[in-house]
């Protein structure tokens, strides 16, 4: 009895987590749950709708197979009703086709084909006298003439707006799909070309005179995977010489697709990505001599991205790194670009006015108005989308290793002070943008480090750098809304000059910098609540500073105001400010390790900003904010109230608050991150910061830490309170590691069935997954040997190394979590068979009670009844062999169907097996418990559940119903963990089965041979490999004395899909799995061909 009593303790605990993963399952479904309520959340992006009149006008394609699929239109903006042939023969501007993304429509081109249109209708954009962006020296603007380069001053062509329609297909979810769309594409590039041809003959077929050259190349703007299909589109071998050369991708995935499961669709990644790299490589002969230039170097490719807000597509997958080098093509956040400022998200960067209209205009600046055609030089194209889109703001913040600007060379010009006398003027400030003569009379001469401005009173401040400059407070900063040049100017000065000083000397020693003023997003400008009253101070729209280089040689620095009446063109601002101030770095720096910062998720963080403080206050978190948010708040707690004599019970924290704001700007945070760039955050209260970087990935080469610098008033003080976001932290976590964790989980079984392959009594999937958490062994060798190995990799390969701390943390939380999803997935499936296993042997005992029963005796006549057919010859021959029939069904789905679908039956199979064998193991349980309960003597008589459960001919003796059930037991854990591992094969293949239901009734296709043949062996492995094979031995040599058994198979497997995933393509994994199926099935059918016995296998038996 006591026997007995084990052993069903025994299976019981196959079917009890512990608690140890009790709490891993409780940490998943709390980060599960709190990443769904942050994702969920409703995301204000502060982006202007775009308006529009749209008109699509059919373009006839024809020729080619996908023509009769797809589609191709030109867009037309406005009103009034137009003849469509009549329009396309008046065809004359320069083509530019939309390529929709995953799911996308041709109809989303309407945004930014309507502002184009009024871009060129209403001139370039206003010129303002910010500092500019050059190419950097990496990106060949070392030896470009910066003078000679001028954006244009009207644009003489307007796009010609073309789109395809590629009927909404999600492309990015399988392969096949991309490259249709890609054919498509290279076919409507030349449909294209040939319209213009066609246009032109036309016009001259009716006696019109001609208007230019016929274009030689169209530009291509992408959102999503259409920015990949562009980059595809133009290596195609059927596409035309430099049919493409200038590439523009809005939120386009290039790295990787943004869901990697697909082998077909990682695989079509590589190619393109690997064609890239090999087309800006100079082409030499196989003697290393010269052969030709790059196939590329013509191609300039821009990509966009949406930032922190886009969820669909991280803005590490959109780099360029790698694929473009820096003299072709960069990446710039959407947070970062010039007039717009804001993360968007994925469908939004679409209609987005404030970038639509800025690509708009950058792309009609790329059009040479003498050709009519774009700019040749890809130097020349690649510095006009630098300096349209990129801000003056360095990508990366560093106070004292700040390089020299373009500013420093400038020549000063002359020009006459109010006594007519030269002095000094700007070069970077036109004459037509003039002060009145009597201005700057009045000098101040400023005494303290801080100098405030709070009206356009046109005086000129003094300020002596070496006096204020001193005890080490060497940099300098400004901040201020007024516009350079129209609102202030800023000088430096080897000595103080007057008008009637030695002018020619004191010219040359002059050094106008008010060029370096950088603009920053301004937030709304404060109300005026009534009419004459006070108004709260307005936010800061542009940032100065100097560091000690710049003004070495100089004396003073003079900020000049302009007068609020004497400024020409646009109106000053209703309220002005400006804020400048000599401060120490070091002063300002505050560190915030790991530690501190996920402490403050339970105790805030705060820090204390005294009045008189830096106006530069500069955090640096330990950990990127891309994957640990904090809400950054900063509070006014003072701004010498208390000091200015009034009572204190007259001043409470409400009229202090108000009180400030009249006083001081409000604040500014400024965010750098390495992969995503800058991100700005104007009128700062209460806001979670939050870049959209990816760190601790495998290749990670750049610092993982986030710079984070406020501008706050340093005549307030302030209350910042710094706490970790965690629902944004694990919805990062998920939105940067969730194809890494579906890898990490195939990882994870196969160490699972690794060690059910060991020796019998099979234990449980659930078990063998909890023995692998122990801590430190197997744990750590699982988890920490795969990222060992993977960084051997590096090493040998001679690519650069990863933060190594942060790597394996990152790597062995998201191998737990992987851990954690598992099980939960191994409790749900393993409850549910439980469920059915029970309630089928509950029907089976109440079906052997009715026997006897009129309406028993009915039912089971009308099933006889109806089972006749079964009796037919074809159905018996599939009864007698339904191991042929379901390998024969799955694998014929695999290959001409979809490979999902041959994945389910496969499942089926593993279910029905589990199904079968845990109710014959409670069976068998069943008549062990009454057999102990006849021993016993209670109730032998009339116990009716003995009756039900005795055995029967055909059925497992008494004696040996312990063994049975045990048997049972075993093939059911076996098969439940083949179940769980295909199941996770056929999830991956999921997205894919979605695209291809889009298109049933559409044209079809067979599915990729890579898919199919990956999927029949995973079919064989399931098929094959049904029953458990202890201590089976390979015919391979051994390894290190030992023989080769399917445990080490499965362990080479795990760690293959373990690095897979580090390397963030976990569709690799299916090369494990494929090759586990294959071996299994050599194995299984050697023996039948060569008559030798299996090799190694042997039956186990269990003495109870």
């Amino acid at each position: 009895m006591a026997v007995e009593n084990k052993y069903d303790d025994s299976r019981m605990r196959g079917f009890r987590p512990s608690f140890r993963a009790l709490t891993l399952i409780i940490v998943v479904i709390w980060i599960g749950v709190a990443a769904l309520y942050a994702l969920l959340k409703p995301i204000s992006n502060g982006c202007i709708m775009t308006y529009m009149y749209p008109t699509y006008i059919p373009i006839s394609t024809t020729g080619v197979e996908t023509s009769a699929k797809y589609g191709l239109y030109l867009y037309h903006e406005g009103w009034k009703k137009i003849d469509f042939q009549e329009h396309l023969k008046k065809l004359s501007g320069v083509p530019v086709l939309f390529i929709p993304g995953n799911g996308g429509s041709y109809k989303q081109v309407r945004s930014v084909a309507a502002e184009s249109d009024r871009a060129f209708q209403g001139g370039p954009l206003e010129r303002t006298f910010y500092q500019e962006t050059y190419l950097t020296p990496e990106e060949g603007g070392a030896d470009m003439d910066i003078a000679s380069f001028q954006l244009p001053n009207r644009y003489g062509y307007r796009l010609d707006w073309f789109a395809v329609d590629l009927e909404g297909e999600h492309s990015a979810m399988d392969g096949r799909i991309l490259e249709e769309h890609t054919e498509y594409v290279v076919y409507a590039i030349h449909r294209i070309l040939d319209q213009y041809k066609e246009s032109c003959d036309a016009r001259e077929r009716e006696g019109a005179a001609g208007t230019g050259s016929l274009p030689k190349s169209v530009i291509l703007v992408g959102h999503s995977m259409g920015g990949f299909v562009a980059r595809a589109a133009t290596i195609h071998p059927c596409l035309r010489k430099s049919a493409v050369e200038t590439i523009l991708t809005l939120s386009s995935p290039h790295q990787f697709p943004p869901v990697a499961l697909q082998p077909s669709l990682g695989r079509y990644y590589e190619s393109i990505n690997e064609e890239w790299r090999k087309g800006y490589e100079v082409q030499t002969s196989r003697t290393g001599h010269y052969v030709s230039d790059p196939v590329l170097s013509h191609v300039v490719v821009v990509s966009v991205s949406g930032g922190y807000n886009d969820y669909q597509v991280r803005s590490k997958l959109e780099t360029l790194d790698g694929i473009v080098p820096p003299t072709h093509g960069f990446m710039i956040s959407s947070t970062g670009m010039k007039n717009v400022w804001l993360s968007m998200e994925h469908q939004a960067i679409l209609w987005c006015n404030q970038l639509v209209v800025q690509v708009s205009h950058t792309l009609l600046s790329l059009i040479d108005s003498r050709t009519g055609q774009p700019f040749t030089d890809t130097r020349q194209r690649l510095a006009i989308f630098s300096r349209m889109l990129r801000s003056g703001i360095p990508q990366s913040f560093n106070w004292k290793m700040q390089a020299q600007s373009s500013w420093s060379t400038n020549v000063v010009k002359d020009v006459k002070n109010p006594s007519g006398s030269q002095l000094h003027a700007l070069s970077g400030c036109p004459s037509n943008v003039h002060w009145n003569d009597d201005v700057l009379e009045r000098d101040l001469y400023i005494q303290t480090t801080t100098v405030t401005i709070l009206a356009m009173d046109g005086r000129r401040r003094w300020l002596d750098i070496q006096e204020l400059g001193s005890n080490g407070k060497s940099h300098f900063i400004f901040v201020t809304n007024l516009a350079p040049c129209s609102g202030v100017r800023l000088h430096l000065w080897a000595e103080k000059g007057t008008p009637n000083s030695d002018l020619p000397a004191i010219k040359k020693k002059v050094l106008e910098v008010t060029s370096k003023m950088v603009q920053i997003p301004a937030g709304p400008a404060p109300r005026q609540i009534e009419p004459g009253s006070q108004t709260e101070q307005p936010p800061p729209s542009a940032v100065f500073q100097l560091c000690p280089e710049e003004m070495n040689g100089f004396r003073f620095l003079t900020i000049s105001v302009a007068p609020r009446l004497t400024v020409s063109g646009q109106p000053p601002p209703a309220n002005s400010m400006a804020v400048g101030q000599f401060f120490n770095p070091e002063e300002g720096n505050t560190e915030l390790s790991p530690k501190l910062m996920l402490l403050s998720a339970y105790s805030h963080k705060d820090i204390f900003l005294k009045e008189d403080h830096p106006l530069v206050f500069n955090l640096s978190f330990a950990t990127s904010l891309g994957l640990l948010p904090v809400t950054l708040s900063l509070k006014t707690a003072g701004c010498g109230i208390k000091s200015s004599g009034l009572p204190d019970e007259e001043v409470d924290d409400t009229e202090t608050s108000r009180l400030c704001k009249l006083r001081c700007f409000p604040p500014v945070a400024l965010a750098w991150d390495p992969t995503s760039g800058l991100h700005v955050f104007p009128n700062l209260q209460s806001e979670t910061i939050v870049v959209d970087s990816s760190p601790a990935l495998w290749g990670s080469t750049v610092s993982e830490k986030t710079t984070v610098l406020l501008l706050v008033d340093p005549h307030c003080s302030y209350q910042t309170n710094i706490v970790v976001s965690l629902p944004g932290a694990a919805s990062r976590f998920l939105l940067l590691y969730g194809s890494q964790i579906v890898g990490f989980s195939i990882a994870v079984i196969f160490f699972a069935l690794m060690r059910q392959a060991r020796t019998p009594p099979v234990p449980s999937i659930l078990e063998v997954m909890e023995s692998n958490l122990r801590i430190p062994f197997p744990f750590l060798a699982l988890s920490i040997v795969p990222i060992l190995i993977s960084l051997f990799l590096s090493y040998l390969l001679s690519q650069p190394l990863p933060p190594f701390m942060s790597f394996t943390v990152i790597s062995v939380i998201c191998y737990l979590f992987a851990n954690g999803f598992v099980i939960l997935l191994i409790l749900v499936s393993q409850w549910v068979f439980y469920v059915a296993a029970y309630l089928h042997v509950f029907i089976k005992r109440r079906w052997q009670l009715w026997e006897g029963n009129f309406c028993f005796s009915f039912l089971q006549w009308f099933i006889n009844l109806c089972s006749g057919f079964l009796s037919l010859k074809v159905i018996g021959v599939l009864r007698a062999n339904p191991l042929y029939v379901s390998v024969s069904a799955a694998i014929i789905l695999s290959t001409f169907v979809h490979p999902a679908l041959g994945l389910f039956i496969l499942l089926l199979s593993h279910a029905l097996c589990c199904h079968g064998a845990l109710c014959n193991s409670l069976i068998a349980s069943f008549r062990t418990h009454a057999r102990r309960m006849e021993l016993s003597d209670h109730k032998t008589q009339g116990n009716s559940w003995s009756q039900q459960f005795a055995s029967k001919p055909g059925s497992p003796s008494k004696e040996n119903s312990s063994s049975y059930g045990q048997t049972q037991e075993d093939i059911f854990h076996y098969r439940h963990g083949l179940l769980v591992l295909h199941l996770l094969g056929a999830l991956m293949f999921a997205p894919s089965l979605i695209s291809w239901l889009q298109r049933i009734g559409m044209h079809q296709s067979f599915p990729r041979f890579v898919d199919s043949s990956l999927c029949i062996c995973l079919i064989l492995h399931g098929i094959f490999s049904s029953e458990p094979m202890f201590d089976s031995s390979f015919p391979f040599p051994h390894v290190l004395g030992q023989k080769v058994r399917l445990n080490f198979i499965y362990l080479l497997a795990g760690l293959f899909s373990f690095i897979s995933a580090l390397a963030s393509t976990p569709y690799k994994a299916f090369y494990a799995i494929g090759a586990v199926g294959a071996i299994s099935f050599a194995l299984s059918i050697s023996p039948r061909w060569t008559g030798a016995p299996r090799f190694g296998r042997r039956r186990y038996s269990l003495k109870r």
